[in-house]
């Protein structure tokens, strides 16, 4: 491509995106990066609901004890490679692993019937939400790590884009071929896209990038970050403001299970066919991340810088609260199929990319460490309350209604939480935007700089 061609095409991504040119080679391999990663996990994503309805609604609280378990185990060996190897080698091997993996549950898939099926779908269902975590939790913490503060602000929402258009392809893949090829052979379009996420990683990192102030507290790529394997732990559980991350995180999730058990509950009733609940969910993960495409494209960024991180933050517990009353008083199919939609599309379109931004104001350490801690662990955590939470209400026969009740008093908490903590990041991100390099020290663990 010449000079004048690339700056042709620089102008117009510059009339989607407050883009400077010499940051649009790494916008666009994220881009690239974010599309395969969520389209490998959409392909399989309708698969692992489906299996997760098939074994039973009530047994839902034993798969996700499950899921946390299978997290607590994989933390230790993440946090130890993060700490002795450059952070370029750790995300490819790390997506090139967890295609290996689909590779094993291909052969299972394939070759398993009656019993031993049902126990193989359980096992791809907790394997499956440990797999969603970590791949898009090492994502986002790239992105921390190569995007500064006020580049996340304007960036962030558009690069998103990418995640929606590969969650659109890899629904619809699912939704259009289930019914031909079957759940087993979908699984090799996941272990393919996991390849293409792994080579735009290291695409990535090789990108030059013109030096910015904030380059005077970034250690290069190639750098391993070293300390302790339960750094992030420690992190996530005493410093102030990483505290405050991993409570917003366990609102986000406790929310988010209880509608999707009250989905399960509503699905399971109204529809009985296997082939039908896949296309369903497949369904609602296209309408999804069609209706978030247009906001990531053209609005995230601007949104974000005229409501403030605070406000953006809050935004989607505060919308929530109709949500769940709608549900408690209409629990059908178009009214939970519309509020999945809704909530949804402003987590991943507003919510997902304004988390993501309290990251950037952190040690680099954090970013990898605590960051995953708190995306995979304490999200998990954030399941398995509720989760059980959800079964003895459903038990002592309280009915959605009553689900939605608490929900809603969870959701006003979380707004009061993210007004905080989008407020603290914002002093943060003052306090380390000076002239003097040395005065933009990190977080120390009282939380102050």
């Amino acid at each position: 491509m010449s000079a004048t061609d690339d700056a042709a095409w620089t102008r117009r991504l510059q009339r989607l995106v407050d883009v400077r040119p010499h940051e649009v080679a790494a916008v666009a391999w994220s881009w690239l990066f974010f599309f395969a990663v969520l389209s490998a996990y959409y392909v399989i994503r309708p698969i692992r609901d489906e299996m997760g309805v098939a074994g039973g609604v009530d047994n839902l609280p034993w798969l996700f004890a499950g899921s946390l378990t299978g997290m607590l185990l994989a933390n230790p060996p993440f946090a130890y490679l993060v700490a002795r190897m450059p952070r370029a080698r750790f995300v490819s091997w790390g997506y090139r692993f967890f295609a290996l993996n689909l590779l094993v549950f291909f052969v299972l898939l394939r070759g398993a019937s009656g019993d031993t099926a049902l126990w193989v779908g359980r096992a791809f269902f907790v394997w499956t939400s440990v797999f969603n975590m970590f791949v898009v939790s090492i994502f986002w913490s790239v992105m921390a790590d190569v995007f500064s503060p006020s580049q996340s602000t304007r960036l962030f929402g558009f690069i998103g884009a990418g995640g929606t258009i590969g969650g659109i392809a890899g629904a619809a893949i699912t939704s259009w071929l289930v019914g031909s090829l079957g759940a087993a052979n979908l699984l090799l379009v996941s272990v393919v896209l996991l390849e293409v996420a792994a080579l735009a990683a290291r695409r990535l990192f090789a990108t030059p990038r013109t030096p910015t102030p904030d380059d005077a507290t970034r250690e290069p790529f190639d750098v391993a970050i070293g300390g302790s394997v339960w750094d992030g732990m420690r992190r996530a559980l005493t410093n102030p403001y990483l505290v405050n991350v991993t409570l917003n995180m366990l609102f986000f999730t406790v929310l988010t299970t209880f509608l999707y058990f009250q989905q399960a509950t509503i699905v399971d009733a109204a529809l009985t066919d296997r082939a039908a609940r896949t296309r369903f969910f497949a369904n609602v993960d296209l309408a999804v991340n069609s209706t978030e495409l247009v906001t990531q494209m053209f609005a995230s960024g601007r949104i974000v810088r005229a409501l403030g991180v605070p406000i953006a933050l809050a935004l989607l517990p505060a919308l929530s609260i109709p949500g769940f009353v709608w549900l408690a008083l209409s629990p059908t199919i178009p009214v939970l199929m519309a509020f999945q939609v809704f909530r949804r599309s402003v987590n991943y379109s507003l919510a997902r990319p304004t988390r993501e931004m309290l990251f950037t104001v952190v040690p680099r350490a954090d970013r990898y460490k605590a960051k995953t801690f708190i995306d995979t662990v304490v999200y998990r955590v954030g399941d398995q309350i509720g989760a059980w939470a959800f079964a003895p209400l459903a038990a002592a026969g309280a009915g959605i209604g009553a689900v939605s009740t608490a929900a809603v008093l969870m959701a006003i908490a979380s707004v009061l939480n993210a007004i905080w903590l989008g407020r603290k990041m914002e002093r943060l991100e003052t306090a380390r935007a000076t002239p003097d390099p040395l005065a933009a020290v990190p977080l120390d663990d009282a939380g102050a700089v």
